[in-house]
């Protein structure tokens, strides 16, 4: 069985996070979406309400699994059995930054293999980040964002 792990903090879970999950599910048998839990960083969700949402995104979808993580990805993939770990690419700077991580990943587990998939079209534009921002200054997000989780993120307002 191919098992991936979806790694981030998905404070919010986006359309384009989407994009990428569904899109997996043609290469994996099994896409764990892991959100990591960093006990230090006051997000806009806490994460029992990430974990939440993206299951209710996916509550019709067995193949898909949301869990909460901590430490180190490598060694998550191993608890649940995972050999690919899954990442976006929006452009080149996200590139440098993610194939520093895979390259130090292969270090760390060589027989985990990272996985990227380009955005795309139409959803490049879209991160978290860019969402807290425009939530935060009032603005629309509905086109950013999957209307499970706008549902939980109308709930903090």
């Amino acid at each position: 069985m191919k098992i991936a792990v979806f790694p981030g903090s998905f404070d919010p879970f986006t359309l384009a996070h989407k994009d990428l999950v569904d899109r997996s599910l043609t290469l994996f048998d099994k896409v764990y979406i892991a959100v990591g839990v960093n006990a230090e960083k006051k997000g806009l969700m806490d994460f029992d309400q990430r974990k939440k949402a993206i299951e209710e995104l996916y509550k019709n979808e067995e193949r898909v699994v949301v869990d909460l993580f901590s430490g180190l990805t490598v060694d998550y993939c191993k608890r649940i059995g995972a050999t690919f770990i899954l990442r976006g690419l929006r452009n080149s700077k996200d590139l440098e930054y993610e194939d520093a991580i895979a390259q130090n990943n292969l270090i760390l587990a060589p027989e985990i293999e990272t996985y990227f998939l380009l955005s795309r079209s139409g959803t490049g534009h879209i991160s978290s980040t860019i969402v807290r921002d425009i939530l935060r200054n009032g603005g629309p997000v509905d086109s950013l964002v999957p209307p499970e989780v706008r549902a939980f993120l109308d709930t903090k307002s």
